[in-house]
C-alpha cells in the first residue's frame, strides 16, 4: 500500500522524554510552529522543559527557515493522554532496549494508524525495537537521530529495515523547516554514519598511542590545525569518558570481530585499570589531570548566522527607479552555506548590530537623497519579523555603522552628512547628538573629511571612537577618539575632550574594538594600496596612555570593504564589501577565505553564534 503523507493540522509532535535532549527536540518543534506534547514521568523534568524552552526559544527561532507563529508545548506525565492525535512521536527514553521495545508495542496501540514513530536512539537500531509492533506499522518506524540542537544540528535518520522509502525526504523537508540538517543512513548500520566515522578515528588514534608512534598532545595540535579545528580528538575522548569510548568500541568489536588488542584492551590496560577515565576522574585520562587543556566548547564548530546588510545597488538592482527601495537584511549560516532574505524592500540600509540579552537586531536606512532627512533607525526580531521603525521624522540624514551596547540596552551610530555621531535606547528613546562636526543644511556638507560613518565604544573606559571618512582619493581620512559623556558645560559642536588617534588615512570606514587587548580594527575602501584594506592598531589600555603609531594593514584586495566584525571567541574577523562578498580571516590576517562571493553590495554585518 503507498504511503500517504499524514495530515498535520492541529495535529502534534510528540516526545517521549524530557531529558536535556528531549527537551531541546521539543524546542525545535516548538520555534518552527509545531504543538508539542512531551511526556516523562518526571513533573521536575517537565517543568524543567518549560523552562528551558522559555529561556532559549530566541536561539532556536532563528534556526527555523519558515515564517510560522510559534508553537506551543504542552507537558503529559500519562502517556496514553500525549499521544492519540500524534502525527509523529519520537521517543528520548532511556538506552534500555527492552524499555524502548514496550513503549513502541503501546504506541502501535493507541497512535493513529497513520503515525510516524521515531527513535532518538544512538545506541540501537529501530528494528531490534519491533518485538511488539504490527507488520503495518513496521513501514513507519525509523531512527531520528538528533545530536545537540541548537548547537549540533544534525539529526540522522536510518531505516529500520522496512520504512517507506518516501518517509524519509518527507521528514527531511521537515527538519530542513526547523533548521535541521538531515543525513539520510541509507540502510542500518550501528553506529549511523557520524559515529562510525569517529569510532574509526579513535581506534586508529588508540593504535598509534599504543605503538608509541605519538602522545595526545601531538595529536590533538597535528588535528587543529589540519582541520581548522577548536574540537581535538583527544581531549573529545576525555570529554566523553575513556569508558565509555571503550564500552562502544566493545559493541563494534563484537560486531565486525575486530582485534581489539591493541586499542580497548590496552586502553583498559593502561588508562581504565589505573582509575584514569578522563576530566571526570581526579586521575585524569589521555591528559594528565595538572594538564590545562581547554574543553572542547560544547562539541561544536563556530556554528554562527552573520546577518548582512545589502544595499540593494548590486547585480540583483533590475530597475535603477527602485534602487532606494531594493535594500535587504539577509542571513548566512556558514555551516549549511545557506543565504536567506529576512526583510526586502529597505531604503538604502547600511549599519547593522544585535542586542544578544533581547534578541533584536537594530540597523541604520540611510534613505533616498543625502541632502534630505529622510534617514531611519529600526528593529526587528532575529528571524526579521515585528520589524519597527524607532527613529525617523527629519532627524537624521543619512545613518551609516551602529553598535549595540548591551550592558546599557543603548545604541551608537554615525549619521555621514549629518556629521555627527548619535546615541539612543533601544527603542528610540534619549535621542542625542555627542559630536557634531559641522551644520547640515549649509556648505559643511560637502566637506567629506566631516563626514561620520564607523563608530566603536569601550562603555568600561568611557570612550567612542569614530571615522570621518574623507575624500576617496585623498587620503584625509581620520579616526577620533573622545569620552562618551560630554564634559560639563561643553556641547556636542564644540568639545575639548577630542583626540586624533590616526589621520592621513585613504578613507576609513567601519570600526571593531577589541577592549580586552586594546586593539582597535577598521575597513578602508579608498585607493590602493593601503585602501581597500583591512587595518589594525594599539589604541591603548584602560588609560589610553599609548596609541600605535602606524597602523598595520592586516589584508587586502577586496571591493569596497565595510561591513566588520569581530568573533573574539572564535578569533575571526569577518568583512563584507560593497563587491557582495564576505570574508573571514584570523585576527593577524590570515587565512583569509571567501564564504560569499559576489551576491550583493554589502555594507554592514553583525554575527549571532549559537554556540556560546
Amino acid at each position: 500500500m503507498p504511503w500517504k503523507v499524514p495530515m498535520l493540522d492541529f495535529r502534534p509532535v510528540v516526545v517521549l522524554g524530557a531529558g536535556i535532549l528531549g527537551r531541546r527536540i521539543a524546542c525545535t518543534f516548538v520555534a518552527a510552529g509545531y504543538n508539542v506534547h512531551i511526556y516523562d514521568i518526571s513533573n521536575n523534568a517537565l517543568n524543567e522543559t518549560i523552562r528551558y524552552i522559555d529561556e532559549n526559544m530566541e536561539k532556536f527561532t532563528t534556526l527555523s527557515k519558515v515564517v510560522k507563529l510559534q508553537g506551543s508545548c504542552s507537558v503529559f506525565t500519562n502517556f496514553e493522554a500525549a499521544v492519540p492525535k500524534a502525527w509523529l512521536v519520537i521517543e528520548a527514553i532511556p538506552e534500555i532496549l527492552e524499555l524502548k521495545s514496550q513503549i513502541l508495542g503501546v504506541l502501535d496501540r493507541i497512535a493513529p494508524e497513520d503515525c510516524i514513530f521515531a527513535s532518538n536512539s544512538s545506541s540501537f537500531k529501530s528494528s531490534l525495537m519491533l518485538s511488539e509492533v504490527s507488520k503495518e506499522r513496521r513501514r513507519l518506524v525509523l531512527n531520528a537521530h538528533f545530536y545537540m540542537p541548537p548547537n549540533i544540528r544534525i539529526v540522522e535518520l536510518m531505516t529500520d529495515g522496512e520504512t517507506h522509502s518516501e518517509i524519509f525526504p518527507f521528514l527531511s523537508g521537515v527538519l530542513e523547516s526547523c533548521g535541521m540538517i538531515p543525513v539520510i543512513v541509507k540502510i542500518e548500520s550501528t553506529g549511523f554514519i557520524f559515529n562510525r566515522l569517529w569510532a574509526s578515528i579513535k581506534r586508529e588514534i588508540l593504535l598509534i598511542l599504543a605503538e608509541g608512534v605519538s602522545e595526545p598532545k601531538q595529536i590533538d595540535l597535528l588535528w587543529r590545525h589540519m582541520f581548522k579545528s577548536t574540537v581535538a580528538p583527544c581531549e573529545l575522548m576525555d570529554d566523553i569518558g575513556l569508558d565509555t569510548v571503550a564500552l562502544v568500541e566493545d559493541n563494534y568489536i563484537a560486531e565486525r570481530q575486530l582485534d581489539g588488542r591493541m586499542t580497548v584492551d590496552w586502553l583498559r590496560d593502561r588508562y581504565l585499570s589505573h582509575g584514569k577515565v578522563g576530566k571526570k576522574s581526579i586521575n585524569g585520562g589521555l591528559y594528565h589531570p595538572s594538564t590545562n587543556t581547554p574543553s572542547s566548547p560544547q562539541l561544536c564548530l563556530p556554528d554562527i548566522s552573520i546577518y548582512i546588510i545589502d544595499v540593494g545597488s548590486g547585480g540583483n538592482l533590475k530597475d535603477m527607479d527602485h534602487q532606494f527601495a531594493n535594500g535587504r537584511l539577509v542571513r548566512f549560516t556558514p555551516v549549511t552555506n545557506s543565504l536567506s532574505t529576512l526583510i526586502s524592500g529597505l531604503n538604502a540600509p547600511d549599519g547593522i548590530d544585535i542586542s544578544s540579552s533581547i534578541g533584536k537586531l537594530f540597523w541604520t536606512n540611510t534613505g533616498h537623497l543625502a541632502s534630505v532627512p529622510d534617514g531611519s533607525i529600526m528593529s526587528a526580531r532575529l528571524d526579521g519579523r515585528g520589524a519597527k521603525t524607532l527613529i525617523c521624522d527629519g532627524q537624521l540624514y543619512t545613518p551609516k555603522q551602529l553598535v549595540v551596547e548591551d550592558n546599557t540596552q543603548t545604541l551608537y551610530f554615525c549619521d555621514r552628512e549629518g556629521m555627527s555621531v548619535h546615541r539612543c535606547g533601544f527603542y528610540g528613546q534619549s535621542h542625542e547628538i555627542l559630536i557634531k562636526r559641522g551644520e547640515p543644511g549649509t556648505d559643511d556638507r560637502y566637506d567629506m573629511t566631516r563626514w561620520c560613518v564607523g563608530v566603536a565604544v569601550d562603555a568600561k573606559a568611557g570612550k567612542i571612537y569614530w571615522t570621518q571618512k574623507g575624500p576617496g582619493r585623498g587620503y584625509k581620512g581620520c579616526i577620533y577618539r573622545t569620552n562618551i559623556e560630554t564634559p560639563l558645560g561643553q556641547t556636542a559642536e564644540a568639545r575639548s575632550d577630542i583626540e586624533t588617534i590616526f589621520e592621513g588615512l585613504p578613507e576609513p570606514i567601519d570600526l571593531a574594538l577589541d577592549v580586552g587587548e586594546g586593539m582597535l580594527y577598521w575597513t578602508d575602501r579608498g585607493e590602493p594600496p593601503r585602501g581597500c584594506s583591512l587595518n589594525r592598531a594599539y589604541v591603548g589600555g584602560g588609560g589610553y596612555s599609548e596609541t600605535q603609531e602606524h597602523p598595520d594593514i592586516l589584508a587586502r584586495h577586496f571591493d569596497q570593504p565595510i561591513g566588520l566584525k569581530l568573533d573574539l571567541k572564535w578569533k575571526k574577523i569577518y568583512v563584507a564589501d560593497l563587491g557582495g562578498s564576505l570574508y573571514r580571516l584570523n585576527l593577524d590576517g590570515s587565512g583569509k577565505e571567501t564564504l560569499i562571493a559576489g551576491q550583493g553590495a554589502y555594507a554592514g554585518i553583525t554575527l549571532f553564534s549559537r554556540c556560546s
